[in-house]
């Protein structure tokens, strides 16, 4: 059974899907969650606060995915592009991830600010961390890159920049049904995540096929 915390956040997730955040009414997440508002308050100070732990928890999902599917065993370039492949499709389903990898931020999503400087620091754990603001998409990067093998952390690199370049320009438009399908969120989670694209497979199998002498381990 989810925390109260979580029913919060599960509740401001659902509203982003129908309206903007500037009309996500906390009266109506704490009705939807079926906790007082004052339960709500207490968790997150604000209405600002809500949006920090909202865009948090996106930030800390998709990395436990991201860490799911480095472990599990196989060759690195089937590894890679089912990561690449993964994030595509998350990406697609979820606006605040979407916004996250690539900083584009628009009105209907929560403002990705810091609490302000001085403020009192939260009273929940959890709240403190989200306060700080969010991960910047080269942090969330360098943190995909740090999971993976040192041997293949280059290529590990590209495949997330590969990926991230179908996040900004996605190859399959969304008025088709597969579009459709993403948009509602049919997006498999790494335990049962399988199917790889042939383009990105092939990137990504070419990738680590080229031998390099660059001492650097990470892209510029």
């Amino acid at each position: 059974m989810p925390t109260a915390r979580e029913a919060l956040l599960d509740a401001a997730l659902a509203a982003l899907a129908h309206r903007p955040w500037s009309a996500v009414r906390m009266a109506d997440l704490a009705a939807a969650a079926r906790v007082s508002r004052q339960t709500l308050y207490n968790e997150f100070g604000s209405k600002d606060g809500l949006a920090r732990a909202l865009v948090r928890r996106e930030a800390d999902a998709y990395l436990q995915g991201v860490r799911k599917l480095l472990a599990v065993p196989g060759p690195p370039g089937r590894t890679l592009a089912a990561l690449a492949e993964w994030i595509v499709v998350r990406a697609a389903a979820r606006p605040v991830l979407r916004a996250l990898l690539t900083g584009a931020w628009d009105a209907r999503l929560p403002a990705p600010r810091p609490a302000r400087p001085g403020a009192r620091p939260a009273a929940v754990p959890a709240q403190r961390r989200a306060d700080a603001g969010p991960p910047a998409p080269g942090e969330l990067v360098a943190a995909v890159v740090a999971c993976a093998d040192e041997r293949w952390a280059a290529g590990c690199e590209l495949a997330v920049r590969t990926a991230l370049s179908h996040v900004v320009a996605p190859p399959v438009p969304y008025g088709t049904a597969a579009g459709e399908r993403r948009a509602e969120g049919q997006c498999a989670e790494p335990e049962s995540w399988s199917p790889m694209t042939p383009t990105i497979t092939r990137v990504i199998e070419t990738i680590l096929s080229v031998e390099t002498t660059s001492p650097r381990k990470t892209m510029p």
